[in-house]
């Protein structure tokens, strides 16, 4: 009698505490897998249509002021209309979603659905020449990937949705750390204790399928470049403040153009969307003609080449800002991430004449100040620079610039630009809530 009241009260314990408990880190190893797949078949997508867009632009280089604006327009159609809320990087939409009780609603921003039609959005965008990334939707993507395998365990939806995302951006960039560092700063803004565990398993299981497909790898190659103590530390302020000011700046422009802007103006994109995201793909086009195409997709290459010293014009910082910003704006599916480092590789050539710092040194730090004023996530952004190209002799600079372009962004932002989105995605959604 005691031996059965013994295995009765083991199989009590069994179905009630242990298989729940594995079935739920079962599902966090699941998603992933499958967040690192879905990674990497994103990887594949995107730099196909970036290498099919570049050779007819090669061939005609004049043809992205036809097809940019016309592709811009119909992927604003489609998204809008069949789509919505895959707009823009999908960050915003899994904070958003996050801070939701309402199932429904969380579904409207993150699902398979969603997940789907962001990689072939995003990958026609860059068939089109957008300047975007595929980071942003990465996470979105990773985040519906584990909102559908929360409906075998409902309770644990806001750990879900934020393995998904930091899951997300390690698989995509191939940095766990930065993923880790991204789900704590920037999604959830504290370190949850209940959930910690289960997020850094997913972190790990995505990145490891992603290395196991793409091999070791550092998105922008290895850096060996230091800065010497002393004078040359005297620049660290100088591209705090101009990344700053410019990262600030771009952040400020999207999230009001986000809200809508007043008057007439804000008005007319109200009504003609489809117009004005072709306006937006003809800005695009022509920020890439003028800098013989390298302006187009995330410029991950061009990037590289100024890590390596190579001589670029130096339109191309300010234009790809320009580009990425209407692309951003024009209500199409891409990213700001990678294009954002870019765009700091593009401000350090501006800059290297007047602070005379080696070209790989200073484009290092300027891309980590300069996504840090866009994010206002200063540490997200230099793990994410330092483990992007393998530098690790520049990290107390990097941190410097970093820390310093973020403070300097909150004079011009008040808010960062992911969670000032979400909270107009919220807004939106209780209006919508309220009218019915």
């Amino acid at each position: 009698m005691a031996t059965r009241s013994f295995k009765q009260a083991l199989s009590l314990r069994w179905r009630r505490i242990w298989l729940p408990r594995w079935r739920r880190r079962g599902l966090f190893v699941i998603g992933g897998i499958f967040v690192g797949l879905a990674a990497v078949a994103m990887a594949f997508m995107a730099d196909e249509a970036q290498r099919l867009f570049f050779l007819a632009q090669q061939q005609w280089p004049y043809l992205p002021l036809l097809v940019t604006p016309t592709g811009f327009a119909i992927l604003a159609w489609v998204t809008k209309r069949h789509f919505d809320g895959a707009q823009g990087s999908g960050i915003p939409q899994v904070i958003a979603a996050r801070q939701m009780t309402d199932m429904a609603a969380k579904q409207q921003l993150v699902s398979p659905k969603l997940a789907v039609a962001k990689m072939f959005l995003l990958t026609a965008g860059l068939l089109f020449g957008a300047s975007a990334g595929r980071e942003g939707p990465t996470v979105q993507i990773g985040a519906s990937v584990m909102f559908f395998l929360g409906r075998f365990a409902p309770h644990r939806q806001p750990g879900l949705l934020l393995a998904g995302a930091a899951a997300g951006v390690s698989a995509a960039f191939n940095a766990p750390l930065a993923g880790i560092v991204f789900g704590i700063e920037e999604m959830s803004r504290s370190f949850e204790l209940r959930t910690s565990g289960l997020v850094l398993g997913t972190v790990i299981v995505a990145g490891l399928t992603s290395l196991a497909i793409l091999g070791d790898y550092t998105y922008f190659g290895r850096s060996n470049q230091t800065l010497a103590l002393g004078a040359q530390w005297f620049a660290i302020p100088v591209v705090g403040v101009v990344c700053g000011l410019a990262g600030g700046g771009f952040s400020r422009v999207v999230i009001a153009f986000a809200f809508g802007l007043p008057g007439k103006a804000g008005r007319l994109i109200k009504q003609h969307p489809v117009l004005f995201a072709a306006t937006c793909g003809m800005i695009v086009a022509v920020c890439g003609v003028l800098t013989d195409g390298v302006a187009f997709g995330t410029s991950a290459e061009q990037a590289k080449a100024i890590l390596a010293g190579e001589e670029v014009t130096g339109l191309f910082g300010p234009l790809k800002l320009i580009a990425t910003m209407v692309t951003a704006i024009s209500g199409i599916p891409g990213g700001i991430f990678s294009p954002s480092l870019s765009v700091g590789a593009g401000i350090a050539t501006l800059l290297q004449d007047v602070l005379g710092l080696p070209i790989g040194a200073l484009a290092i730090m300027c891309m980590a100040a300069y996504l840090a004023a866009v994010l206002q996530a200063p540490i997200t952004a230099f793990v994410i620079v330092t483990e992007m190209t393998g530098n690790h002799a520049l990290i107390f600079p990097v941190m410097l610039c970093a820390v310093i372009a973020s403070f300097v962004s909150k004079g011009i932002c008040k808010e960062g630009i992911y969670h000032a989105l979400a909270h107009q995605i919220l807004h939106k959604a209780q209006s919508a809530r309220n009218i019915t």
